[in-house]
């Protein structure tokens, strides 16, 4: 988790080497750099690469961000389809973590002396393909990233749910192949190449995948999850060292921050449904997320007062424009460009520095609340949940001094809103939502398979239709690919019956 950057130079080499598919070796190598980077520095830059901007969509479905305004800036906002922003994951994701991973993989997958990191990047594979699918359905999976090493530039589109079975399986052979005896592996970002670790990592992905399951098909939920926590096996992440997170600093800046900091800090607000939850628990993670700045289309040097007193903040509602927005109950008026409405906090959780979590020991022990209520796994689902919510409280002091919560409203905190075994899912899965704030596609789609929290459906009138008065369930492909992998495209819409908002994955009932 510690050596984020030493590697953004030889970074920056592996984009330069792989940023073009077509006629690559005639065209893209330059006889004066290396050709044959060391695998593990691949890594690095995947892992680094792997956190992805989700806000346009993600974030604005769950309820956790809004912007009011049409147009560049549309996505979950409004419902609507706005190729730009829908290709965000689907480009991420494929342009370099699929492909440098797959690189690895072919490099290492005969080389004893690299079995480490073989099984490494085959765990990180499946948390990038879970995104993947997770947000699209059917994606290019066996044959994805592979247009170096057997030159297909036309990768055949997988069924989502054979994805799915095999990430299982890839997870948990990886895990059980990790050996700390073996080779090191220096170059990764996340835990200096500390194999224990990414036991815990791997499994607590492996629960994750698994419990995406529980509608659908809970024998093999539960055999994994079993699987997962099992101690012979690694077990799952067992406090916040533990968190796969990607830290930053003022040379090497979070791309979100960047964006809210920069030209966009007037355009975008707290969702309402989120600031009223955090009000309505008492919940101290909102004096650390929220402000209402006296200038807030300044930048933050000239922004003026800064109230975070949770009990001021007013998230902005949705359904509305940019200029329907004056109609909405309770406006608050303007300031200058900008709303009256809370923002996010730029010197704790979108401040430039800040870090950008993928996978935690808050969410790992939310999961095993839900497993130890279903009677999945042994243990108290009390015990897990309280871990869980002190756990994603505490993992707020990587957002600085500012985001440290004493352990004395922790305390207060679960004493006012003990485990209730009546509404145990409810409970979890609103704590699941919180925890996973700024991890946006992980809050959407553990909203999609659990129901909760209970938002209400976004009613912007001009809504996509296959939308209207629902949820968008997943996101349309680029439209790039109807161009340049035409045929493959065409098999992946008639095999899910459709490409729109409103088509369900294989894991939602």
């Amino acid at each position: 988790m510690k050596k984020i950057f030493s590697y953004f130079a030889i970074g920056s080499l592996i984009l330069t080497l792989c940023c073009c598919d077509k006629d690559f070796e005639k065209i893209n190598i330059n006889p004066t750099l290396t050709s044959d980077l060391d695998p593990g520095y691949l890594l690095s830059t995947a892992e680094l690469n792997s956190a992805v901007n989700n806000f346009h969509y993600g974030a604005e479905i769950v309820q956790q961000i809004i912007t009011p305004f049409t147009g560049v800036l549309e996505g979950g906002n409004h419902n609507v389809v706005y190729d730009p922003n829908i290709d965000d994951i689907f480009n991420g994701m494929y342009d370099t973590p699929a492909k440098l991973l797959a690189d690895i993989i072919s490099r290492t997958k005969d080389n004893p002396d690299r079995s480490n990191l073989y099984n490494v990047a085959r765990i990180w594979k499946a948390y990038v393909f879970q995104i993947l699918v997770d947000t699209y359905g059917d994606v290019p999976y066996s044959e994805a990233g592979k247009a170096f090493i057997d030159g297909n530039y036309q990768p055949k589109y997988d069924d989502q749910k054979v994805i799915y079975d095999d990430l299982l399986t890839e997870v948990s052979d990886a895990v059980s192949q990790l050996d700390p005896s073996k080779d090191a592996i220096d170059e990764d970002i996340f835990y200096n190449g500390n194999i224990d670790q990414w036991k815990r990592l791997g499994n607590s992905l492996l629960l994750r995948i698994a419990m995406r399951l529980t509608q659908v098909d809970q024998d093999k939920a539960k055999q994994y999850v079993a699987m997962a926590v099992d101690p012979s096996h690694g077990g799952v992440m067992q406090s916040n060292d533990d968190n796969a997170v990607v830290l930053y600093n003022s040379l090497f800046t979070n791309s979100v921050s960047s964006t809210f900091n920069g030209s966009e800090r007037a355009n975008y607000y707290v969702g309402a449904p989120f600031v009223d939850f955090l009000q309505q628990t008492d919940d101290p993670r909102l004096k650390v997320i929220a402000v209402k700045y006296a200038n807030p289309s300044s930048p933050i040097d000239d922004a003026g007062p800064e109230d975070t007193d949770p009990a001021d903040q007013q998230g902005m509602p949705y359904g509305y424009s940019e200029v329907t927005i004056v109609n909405a109950p309770g406006f608050p008026g303007k300031i200058g460009t900008a709303f009256k409405y809370s923002q996010f906090n730029r010197r704790t959780v979108i401040a430039l520095e800040a870090p950008k979590f993928l996978v935690t020991y808050a969410q790992t022990e939310l999961l095993l609340a839900e497993a130890a209520q279903r009677g999945w796994v042994s243990g108290s689902a009390a015990d897990h949940f309280a871990k869980g919510v002190t756990a994603g409280m505490q993992q707020m002091a990587l957002y600085g001094d500012l985001g440290q919560i004493p352990d004395g409203d922790i305390t207060a905190y679960l004493a006012a809103h003990p485990f209730d075994p009546a509404n145990a899912l409810e409970q979890i899965n609103n704590q699941y939502w919180v925890a996973s704030f700024l991890n946006s596609s992980e809050a959407w789609a553990n909203f999609r398979r659990s129901g909760y929290p209970k938002l209400a459906p976004n009613p912007y009138p001009n809504a996509d239709p296959s939308v209207k008065g629902d949820f968008i369930h997943r996101l349309v492909y680029p439209s790039r690919e109807k161009s340049v992998n035409t045929d493959n495209y065409n098999a992946a819409v008639e095999h899910m019956g459709g490409d729109n908002l409103g088509i369900h994955l294989f894991w939602e009932k």
